[in-house]
């Protein structure tokens, strides 16, 4: 019935703003998009899309309880750099039985899981 997860898709009250934080900050190439700027998606390598959604109707929340989580082969470093770029953390090293991982903040204030498996 289900082929797959189409995207992920986040609210944002500055399209303009969320747009530089996913381009310059993360480094995210923009991919499709409308033309008024409202929508915008970002192609994840390996597959996956994010997607960035700038309505009246939606909220940006660190808490609403979904989130992405990246896969990142340094956390350490990615999180030096991204604290170098004032990004705030809610939480900077959670251990699990496979992976580390970090909880950022993007620039409206929606919750990012940063993720980096456990070398074997």
């Amino acid at each position: 019935m289900f082929k797959k997860v189409a995207f992920t898709m986040y609210p944002v009250k500055d399209a303009t703003r969320a747009r530089a934080f996913y381009e310059e900050t993360l480094g995210l190439t923009r991919g499709s998009g409308s033309s008024n700027g409202v929508w915008t998606e970002y192609d994840l390598p390996g597959g996956g899309c994010l997607a960035l959604f700038a309505g009246e109707d939606v909220q940006p929340s660190a808490d609403a309880g979904a989130s992405v989580a990246l896969e990142v082969d340094d956390l350490d470093a990615l999180i030096a750099r991204l604290k170098s770029a004032g990004v705030q953390f809610k939480a900077e090293m959670i251990p699990s039985p496979v992976c580390r991982m970090a909880i950022m903040l993007d620039s409206e204030g929606n919750a990012l899981i940063l993720h980096e498996l456990k070398k074997r």
